[in-house]
């Protein structure tokens, strides 16, 4: 199947990261070249664009997509919570702009037999690197029913978790789950047949969500990488974030606050005594959403935010 996936909110981004003042620009999530393309055309001579993913079939894709711009373009395999160590290794010190498009990507949802999707039947796996790492069927099948419970409520927000998780280890005594089927037979029968009338949503979604992003280690990542990303950011530079999981907005809000405002005096203090001073500014205090034009182009767009900041 040939990587396809339509980027969300590429014009935002461009707004806030302004490729066209040139330097040196990271792209953390590279998926297919998507956002990356733009930001290349839109590179004076002497920049650099550096890009990161960690699914081989992304890179590939990329690579073809972003061949017109291979002087400009370097092509990383990594998790981008090792940003720090892989801008060490190409000689960069600093950066001028960076950017983050968390989840997953169209690809990975259609492309059946990675296991991304509960609409086709395919080996639970789920992961993001194939050639590392444990994947769905390991989680399924190993992690205790108070740990499945955990992660089906912290990750996907179900309310059936409990259920979920006990149906979930009543059947793997039974046999292993080997299939995305599997799983969302067992998801299925765990939700009241009332709910899922009258849910909107696939009753698998949310399970399935929540198994993705602890195979996958999303959301323990996006902290210490937006660390170091501001850690690197020269004065002026600018770092844009977009998520699709109220878990991994939460953690990029917190982030940016932090920097915003280090100040750990007791707030009775007349004056600040601490030293800590800010590190960046907000772009905009609340988070940015797509336009109604693209949600309807796009509906994998409606759960997207963006948030955006400046080093100072």
């Amino acid at each position: 199947m040939e990587f396809s996936h339509v980027s969300v909110m590429v014009g935002e981004c461009l707004e806030v990261l302004m490729p066209e003042r040139g330097g040196i620009f990271v792209d953390c999530t590279c998926g297919g070249g998507g956002h990356s393309l733009e930001i290349a055309k839109r590179l004076p001579a002497n920049s650099r664009l550096v890009c990161l993913d960690r699914d081989d079939a992304a890179l590939a894709a990329a690579e073809k997509r972003l061949s017109a711009f291979s002087d400009k373009v370097t092509l990383v395999k990594s998790n981008f919570e090792n940003l720090t160590s892989v801008l060490d290794s190409l000689g960069i010190e600093k950066i001028d702009g960076v950017m983050w498009d968390l989840g997953v990507s169209s690809y990975q949802l259609d492309e059946a037999s990675r296991g991304f999707s509960y609409m086709n039947d395919a080996p639970l796996d789920m992961r993001m690197d194939k050639s590392a790492g444990k994947s769905a069927a390991d989680v399924v099948n190993t992690y205790s029913e108070g740990d499945l419970r955990r992660i089906i409520s912290d990750y996907g927000e179900e309310r059936f978790a409990a259920a979920i998780a006990k149906n979930i280890v009543l059947q793997r005594e039974k046999k292993p789950l080997e299939t995305t089927f599997e799983l969302v037979d067992v998801i299925t029968r765990s939700i009241p047949a009332r709910s899922r009338r009258t849910e909107s949503k696939h009753p698998a979604k949310r399970t399935f969500q929540a198994i993705r992003i602890e195979v996958n280690g999303e959301l323990e990542v996006i902290e210490p990488s937006v660390e170091g990303a501001v850690s690197r950011l020269n004065v002026g530079g600018r770092a844009a974030v977009i998520t699709f999981h109220s878990g991994e907005d939460r953690i990029v809000k917190q982030t940016f606050k932090r920097f915003e405002n280090p100040c750990i005096c007791p707030k009775d203090f007349p004056v600040c005594v601490c030293g800590l001073k800010p590190q960046i500014r907000l772009l905009s205090k609340k988070a940015i959403a797509p336009s109604a034009k693209e949600i309807e182009i796009n509906p994998r767009a409606r759960s997207a935010k963006l948030r955006a900041a400046e080093k100072i």
